[in-house]
């Protein structure tokens, strides 16, 4: 309590008060009990009685961090009584008596004490809050959870590791370039009694819904939030390291309060004093305290309780109201509600959406939730407004006034003592091993074990000579013919032995060294795709390595081609393999002796190292630096001639071979080699070696400790007495102090003594960095520091005194290595000094560390060579010091704290994560349920300029969806809670699917290029890029609407610019009094032809064999045309002006029939006749075009007839109110009395019916004059006569598609030959074979005609070619559309058939719309379509930049064809109807003789007509009459000359009104999306885009296997975001084919969004991004 140590008799009056004060607060509940200590500890502060404080006791009582011993049970102290066990103790203690437990069920190893603490306080937030996401939508048929391969190490029950989950230990990599927990799990922290997750949640909490009922969701209340990581930099919860007997609900937390205190928290005791700060110290209090050195250097200024501003941490999935400082964010009292009816109702049940929109389905209710979760993001508000569209794109967060700062004095570089001189150390290594194989040849020096811990082989030292002195001899004289060196000194050779072997690689090792050959160990590969195989090839090849040593055993087990030989492993260079077992080594003779020069600068060995990249290097260490190594090893861990050592580690690199393999040769020590197959088996095995052996020493890592503690109920009577030094090789983990007070809580009464546990810091480029020297009994542990977690994301140290479970909990090193100079210098960037009290890397300055890179001079100098510099940027000295990659700080008394790596560093918006500090987190939520052996990767990958964090776990195989998407949920409110840092991808993966490394743990590079490349395949998969994207640009706010005076007109002029219009040449005026006639009307013109020239071939129909099947000439259409009309009127009782349906097939038929309506007076309607094979879907369209039209007869085939009266047909609709259906295919030979002519020519021709791409059915009413006009335009543009011909493979219901199949031909006399679309599917290559085979010079064609060429033939060419095809004949091709152009598809259907003699100059295409069918077409004259690249970032402003080919962020446009003769075009604003400059993109407005009259309306609105089709500008030139096309482009000035000689006006059309998606203020055309979502991954065969309530939604067709659907989900919102600065709100995944396209090729947008909200699409997967 706060008042040990004060004199509470002498306080002043008014301190008394306060304090009374404060009490009667408490006891009112007025403040809480943490607010109370705090205030009452600052008001005692002043008053503290400072005494000599006797050195702490042990800190194995109850207060010491430490998790239980295994049994469950909690170790009482005299100081502290444990509370009684709760239910759930007596539980585990009652289950821990029996001997084998089933490896599923709930148990005290599979919890992570550490962090269970601060987990829980984080979660226990959440509680009362219900889930606000809507859990991902899977087809249950998708996933069959992979059976568990015999990847998993055999073994039974109990306890053996082989049901052990790997959430045992926690593991930092040091390979990698994040964070992963390796194979054999994460180290348990567990807490005394239940402190962990074990108590289930309440079932309020994150309770996923099950997937049969989602209407369950809809009568929940809701309420969401997104967080931003860098909104408040608030303290967060997290324990470290402090074992927590959790008191009964009945203590008071007054009471409970001294157990809790951890026993080194030096910032809760100011005798702790910085001591060179007299200003600091005097606040505090006079006297300093000698004995305790400060914790100072390492809390320069650190003002105690201000360090950070402290506050609630934010949530991530449901906005419970907080108090928040600054970052507060108003909110309504009431949550938004989701209403909604009982699951009976749940098919019918309603609800609103965001903006009212009614609507049912699962599908919407997970929508609005997520909408809701998403409606109030806790952001900063945005400042201004981003308008330019040269402002940076990246909203730069301003920086936090409350952010910590470093405020020490520069580090002054730490010495380590100086390398003792003694006279009998070796000149060389070579040399110890020599001697002792000389004069001790009996003494031991390596123990082999075998995979049942049993002694396999002793090797002595004699024996150890006398085999690398014949290693080294043969390796110098027998491997190549007679006389022949194959190896001269300084050749690498790599090392090639598994870790079961140590004897072959001490042998092949030493027998380098002899042969002064250079060594690299590397790992045995298992298969052609190993993990990182081609990064090992990538070592060999830089090291220049073309020999491998291996053994006979080890040779035969690795991979074979068939022929036997060695498989060419990927990336590897050419190997020579070479078998250095005894008897194929040859004996020297006797006057051979290896040479052993004194120890220089030439490299030794070479030990590999994997960068956070996931390359491989070699880190060459020199003979001298190995030597010295070793004697700074000895004199630091005190080392003695015939000493035994025990040894779990790795022997081929690192610590395993620096103590184990070189350090003991030199001192003559036996080693124990325990490999990590008998550690599998039998986890105690090291403990009992160093019972058996009385070792002295032994080298083991976290894992190992937490095994042993595990399995030590199994031992009774082992003892580690003998030990004087447990070495912890990665005691540098923050996270392995919890292990060694756990080992030591476990075998302490089996005489392991406390100061024998010395963790240290390494890595491969400083070697050994620090290391804690053996204690003295009796003598105080080290403190610890017990750090903000909030200051070292900023790179700071703070002591955390606010909030335990904020506080991250390191031990020290121990000091710097003898004869080593060590300083900390800032991460990035020039090696600047750090202050005292700010996290560095640190470099060391050695003779005993690595020299370089092996092969690399680049990357060498930026490691080895560094000179630190000072604040000014000058250097300190002159002396190079390495880089260790090692992050921490100088504590007091020079004792080295290391706090991460910078291979684990993740670096989001300016703050540091340590990947490993996130996966204890995410180990502490509860993972028994659901993540398999404790596996999970953290890694980070850079998307849209900011590192994003993704978190992958392996998943049990019989962990439920509904357990998968809990433990996801509550491990982004963990980690946002204790990290204050948002994931932005969570994704499970099938146990035993992650890239391992050679010990089994994950290879995180390889995993991130898995997730990157949507390779990795999981199971569930949660995006959250709402919560941690918040660099978004700055919405755009769209600026009043209103003519202001920069928009005045001047000439042509607007607002500075040149206005964008232009326009087609002029129709010109009709000379011939014979043509008036023919031009007046089409009926006329057939009439006309019929008898000038009655057997001119007017159209000839082709089926898929390429054979005329019909033909018609000018009088056949004539009298067929007169038979309809004579039926019309006699059958029909037709009266002028009727609307008559025309129901045919493409052919010959529809034209007829077509001219027969004229004929007879009536109104055409051609409509697409039902798809006999998809009735359902397809007839009631045409009875809705009926039925709106008002159609008085139908004209159809017999065939079609029998369909619309089938009972097929009767099932979709009513066939009794058909109107009169009349059979055209047998009609007699009647004329009717009279042909009909309109009296005016303004009077209707025809109707033209359409679905457009937004799913609107539009008809529009054609005159007479405008056919007339069309026609004549097509004419003088394409150059048609009579002695032509074209082909056309179009659909001839609409558009311009139907004035090129029916009507162009009879105006302009031109042969058509006519290609149903429909026959391609059946012969593919049917069109363009007939343009070669009727050497065609003009073809019409659409999209999806040359989409099926290019996808269907594309590949074919050289046949074709054979075949004779050729298309040199071909003059233009044009695409009939109306839409943008498909530059993509074009560019390359003109690249792939270039070799059958197709121009790349023919391809072209034509733009039509509603309201004007035709307003482009390339024509054979002027210049060829240009293309222009436009930038996207402008663009969505509405503003034109035109940028370079290649330019980022750039999109190229080609022209949509020559302007046709007739067309004026205007760009105007859609919203002000004024007319815009040329830099603008605006809507297109049309004036033509050739436009539509108006719109087919039933009820006459008149508005909508005159809106569309006469409308004036609203300033420039107010008399003309537009009408307004609905399609967004611009105009551009080109440098190209037309046929007038002018410059030529090209015009671009960008995307249509209607379909643009208004998002953050910005127009996006869905098309743009769409490209880069297809782009995304090979297995995307289609996408759409659409909104919903501001949400962006993506529809993917997959077009792989069901495995690859949810790799998709973060590729597609990569892409989306990096590309278009858009955070996708659903990904939908589909089966090929469910994007609608219609007739045209284009996609029904609409159609498809109708059809996901009514939640009929059957998706693979749905995700629902947070």
């Amino acid at each position: 309590m706060a008042d040990r140590g004060v004199d509470m008799l002498a306080l002043p009056k008014e301190v008394k008060d306060q304090l009374a004060e404060l009490d009667l607060e408490l006891s009112e509940g007025d403040i809480t009990q943490k607010g109370y200590e705090k205030k009452r500890t600052k008001l005692l502060l002043p008053f503290f009685i400072h005494t000599p404080v006797e050195a702490p006791p042990p800190a194995y009582d109850a207060q010491a961090p430490g998790p239980s011993n295994a049994s469950g049970s909690t170790h009482a102290n005299a100081h502290t009584q444990a509370p009684p066990p709760s239910s759930s103790s007596r539980y585990r203690d009652r289950r821990s008596r029996r001997p084998h437990r089933s490896g599923g069920t709930r148990d005290d190893r599979y919890r992570s004490d550490i962090h269970t603490e601060a987990v829980q306080a984080a979660l226990a937030k959440h509680k009362e809050e219900k889930m606000a996401l809507p859990m991902p939508t899977k087809r249950r048929s998708t996933y069959v959870q992979s059976p568990i391969n015999n990847c998993t190490p055999p073994g039974s029950v109990g306890l053996t590791p082989s049901n052990q989950p790997d959430c045992f230990y926690f593991l930092r990599n040091s390979l990698h370039s994040s964070s992963s927990s390796e194979d054999e799990g994460a180290l348990l922290r567990q807490s005394s009694v239940g402190a962990g997750l074990g108590a289930p949640a309440p079932s309020s909490l994150l309770q996923p819904p099950s997937l049969q009922s989602p209407d369950s969701w809809i009568n929940r209340s809701v309420q969401g939030s997104s967080t931003s990581s860098s909104a408040s930099s608030a303290s967060s919860t997290l324990s470290h390291g402090e074992s927590k007997p959790q008191p009964q609900p009945s203590q008071t937390q007054t009471q409970a309060q001294p157990q809790y205190k951890p026993q080194y928290q030096p910032q809760y005791q100011p005798q702790y004093q910085p001591q060179y700060q007299p200003q600091y110290q005097s606040q505090l209090q006079p006297q300093s305290q000698p004995q305790h050195p400060a914790i100072a250097d390492m809390l320069a200024q650190a003002r105690i309780g201000l360090s950070e501003n402290s506050g609630p941490p934010p949530d991530v999935l449901a906005a419970a109201p907080q108090a928040r400082g600054s970052s507060q964010v108003d909110r309504p009292n009431n949550p938004p509600v989701v209403r909604g009816m009982s699951r009976g109702q749940s098919r019918s049940s309603m609800m609103e959406t965001a903006d009212g929109v009614p609507v049912n389905s699962r599908v919407s209710t997970k929508i609005q939730q997520l909408l809701n979760t998403l409606k109030r993001p806790k952001r900063p508000p945005l400042s201004e407004f981003f308008v330019d569209d040269q402002e940076e794109i990246v909203e730069v967060p301003q920086p936090d006034p409350n952010t910590p700062r470093p405020e020490g004095r520069q580090i002054i570089p730490v010495k380590g003592e100086p390398l003792g001189v003694v006279s009998n150390w070796p000149p060389a290594l070579q040399a110890a091993l020599a001697r002792w194989g000389a004069t001790q040849g009996k003494s031991p020096a390596l123990t082999a074990l075998d995979i049942t811990g049993k002694s396999l082989y002793t090797l002595t030292y004699g024996k150890l000579w006398s085999r690398s002195v014949k290693l080294a001899y043969t390796l110098l004289n027998k491997l190549g013919p007679k006389n022949e060196q194959v190896l001269k000194p300084g050749d690498r050779v790599a090392l090639v032995y598994p870790n079961s072997d140590p004897g072959m690689f001490w042998v092949a090792f030493y027998g380098c060294l002899l042969a002064e050959v250079i060594p690299v160990p590397i790992e045995v590969p298992l298969s052609r795709k190993d993990a990182g195989s081609s990064q090992v090839g990538f070592l060999l090849g830089s090291c220049g390595v073309t020999l491998a040593l291996t053994s006979e055993i080890c040779l035969k087990g690795l991979p074979k081609t068939p022929t036997g030989e060695i498989l060419q492993f990927k990336g590897w260079p050419q190997l020579k393999w070479v078998v250095t077992d005894s008897k194929y080594l040859t004996k020297p003779g006797k006057d051979w002796q290896p040479h052993i020069p004194t120890a220089n600068t030439d490299p030794a060995y070479i030990e590999y190292k994997a960068s956070k990249e996931g390359t491989v290097m070699g880190v060459a260490v020199s003979k001298v630096a190995m030597l010295t190594h070793c004697q700074a090893l000895t004199q630091a861990c005190n080392y003695c001639e015939g000493e035994t050592l025990v040894n779990v580690l790795d022997f081929k690199k690192d610590m395993g071979l620096w103590h184990g393999v070189l350090t003991s040769v030199m001192n003559r020590i036996h080693t124990i080699s325990v490999p990590y197959a008998v550690m599998k088996a039998c986890p105690l095995s090291w403990v009992q070696r160093v019972h058996i052996h009385k070792a002295r020493v032994a080298l083991v890592k976290c894992r190992d400790l937490h095994w042993a503690m595990m399995a030590h109920r199994e031992q009774r009577d082992t003892s580690l007495a003998s030990l004087r030094m447990l070495i912890v090789a990665d005691g540098a983990n923050p996270w392995s102090v919890s292990s060694c007070d756990a080992f030591l809580n476990v075998f302490q009464i089996h005489g392991l003594k406390p100061e024998v546990i010395c963790p240290c810091a390494t890595s491969p480029e400083a070697m050994t960095v620090a290391i804690r020297r053996p204690g003295v009994p009796g003598t105080p542990l080290p403190a610890r520091a017990i750090l903000s977690m909030g200051g070292l994301s900023h790179g700071v140290i703070r002591v955390n005194t606010e909030d335990k479970n904020s506080a991250l909990t390191v031990q020290d090193v121990g000091h710097v290595m003898p004869g080593a100079l060590m300083c900390i210098v800032k991460p990035e960037g020039p090696p600047q000094l750090c202050k005292t009290d700010e996290i560095g890397e640190i470099v060391v300055n050695s003779r005993a560390g690595g020299n370089m890179y092996y092969g690399l001079p680049g990357v060498t100098k930026n490691t080895f060579e560094v000179i630190p510099v000072n604040a000014l940027g000058a250097p300190i000295g002159e002396i190079p010091f390495v880089r260790s990659g090692l992050l921490g700080f100088v504590g007091p008394g020079s004792l080295i704290f290391v706090v991460g790596k910078n291979e684990g560093l993740l670096m989001v918006s300016g703050r540091r994560h340590n990947a490993d500090d996130l996966v204890a987190t995410a180990l502490a939520v509860e993972p028994v349920k659901t993540v398999y052996r404790g596996r999970i990767a953290v890694f980070s990958v850079t998307v849209f300029y900011d590192e994003r964090i993704v978190v992958v776990a392996e998943q049990r195989p019989d962990a439920s969806e509904e357990d998968s998407f809990q433990w996801m949920s509550r491990v982004l409110q963990a980690i946002d809670s204790i990290h204050q840092v948002g994931l932005y991808c969570l994704a499970l993966v099938p146990a035993n699917t992650l890239p391992k490394t050679h010990l089994g743990g994950i290879h995180i590079f390889e995993t991130k290029q898995h997730f990157l490349d949507g390779n990795l395949h999981p199971c569930n998969i949660l995006m959250c890029p709402h919560t941690c994207v918040t660099n978004l640009p700055k919405p755009r706010q769209k600026q009043p609407v209103g003519v202001g005076p920069a928009s005045i007109m001047v000439g042509n002029l607007v607002a500075g610019k040149r206005i964008a219009q232009a326009a087609g040449r002029d129709l010109g005026m009709i000379e011939d009094q014979d043509l008036i006639r023919k031009h007046q009307f089409l009926s006329e013109a057939l009439q006309w032809r019929a008898q000038t020239d009655p057997d001119h071939c007017l159209y000839v129909l082709l089926n898929a064999k390429g054979v005329a099947v019909s033909t018609a000439t000018c009088v056949q259409l004539h009298k067929r045309a007169e038979k309809i009309a004579a039926a019309l009127t006699e059958k029909g009782s037709i009266n002028t002006g009727d609307n008559v349906v025309l129901l045919y097939p493409p052919g010959i038929d529809l034209i007829a029939s077509f001219y027969g309506c004229l004929y007879a007076g009536c109104v055409p309607v051609t409509v697409r006749p039902p798809h006999p094979q998809n009735l359902a879907a397809t007839l009631p369209t045409v009875r809705m075009i009926i039925d709106v039209s008002k159609a008085a007869c139908i004209l159809t085939t017999q065939n079609l007839m029998r369909i619309l009266r089938s009972k097929e047909a009767a099932a979709t609709l009513n066939i009794k109110t058909w109107p009169t259906i009349i059979d055209t295919d047998d009609l007699p030979r009647h004329r009717p009395p009279t042909i009909y002519k309109p009296p005016t020519a303004e009077m209707i021709a025809y109707l033209d019916f359409s679905v457009s791409t937004t799913g609107m059915l539009t008809g529009v009413k054609i005159s007479h004059s405008a056919v007339s006009a069309l026609c004549r335009s097509i004419k003088l543009q394409c150059e048609l006569y009579s002695s032509r011909q074209i082909a056309i493979c179009l659909d001839p219901y609409c558009g311009l598609g139907f004035v090129l199949w029916c009507l162009a031909s009879v105006y302009s006399g031109h042969q058509s030959i006519l290609i149903p679309p429909m026959e391609l599917e059946s012969c593919l290559p049917l069109w363009l074979s007939t343009l070669s085979q009727y050497r065609i010079r003009d073809t019409f064609c659409s999209y999806s005609v040359m989409e099926l060429c290019t996808k269907g033939i594309g590949t074919q060419t050289e046949i074709l070619k054979a075949r004779g095809l050729n298309l040199s004949c071909v003059r233009s091709c044009v695409v009939i559309a109306e839409e943008r152009p498909r530059l993509a598809l074009t560019m390359s259907f003109s690249k792939l058939f270039k070799d059958l003699g197709l121009s790349p100059r023919a391809v072209s295409t034509a733009f039509g719309s509603r309201v004007n069918l035709a307003i482009c077409m390339q024509g054979t004259t002027g210049p060829d379509p240009s293309t222009v690249y436009v930038d996207m970032k402008s663009l969505r402003h509405d503003r034109v930049r035109l940028v370079e080919r290649g330019a980022p962020q750039s999109l190229p446009l080609m022209e949509s064809g020559k302007i046709l003769p007739g067309v004026r075009v205007i760009i105007v604003n859609p919203e002000t109807r004024g007319p815009l400059g040329d830099s603008h993109l605006g809507e297109i407005w049309i004036n033509s003789p050739h436009s539509a009259s108006g719109y087919y309306t039933i009820y006459g609105e008149e508005s909508l007509q005159a809106d569309h089709f006469n409308t004036k500008l609203s300033f420039g030139d107010p008399t003309t009459l537009w009408a307004r096309t609905g399609y967004l482009g611009f105009v551009k000035r080109t440098e190209l000359l037309d046929a007038a000689g002018h410059r030529h006006d090209a015009l671009f059309v960008v995307g249509s009104l209607d379909e643009t998606l208004e998002l953050r203020g910005l127009r996006y055309h869905p098309i743009d999306i769409e490209t880069s979502v297809s782009r995304a991954h090979r297995s995307i065969a289609e996408s759409a885009v659409f909104t919903w309530t501001n949400l962006l939604v993506v529809v993917a067709e997959l077009c792989g296997s069901e495995q690859d659907a949810l790799d998709l989900v973060p590729l597609v919102t990569n892409v989306v975001l990096e590309e278009h600065h858009l955070i996708v709100g659903v990904v939908v995944i589909v089966d090929p084919g469910v994007i609608p396209i219609n007739s045209r090729g284009e996609k029904q947008r609409m159609h498809l969004r109708d059809s996901f909200l009514a939640d009929q699409l059957d998706p693979i997967y749905v995700a629902y991004n947070m």
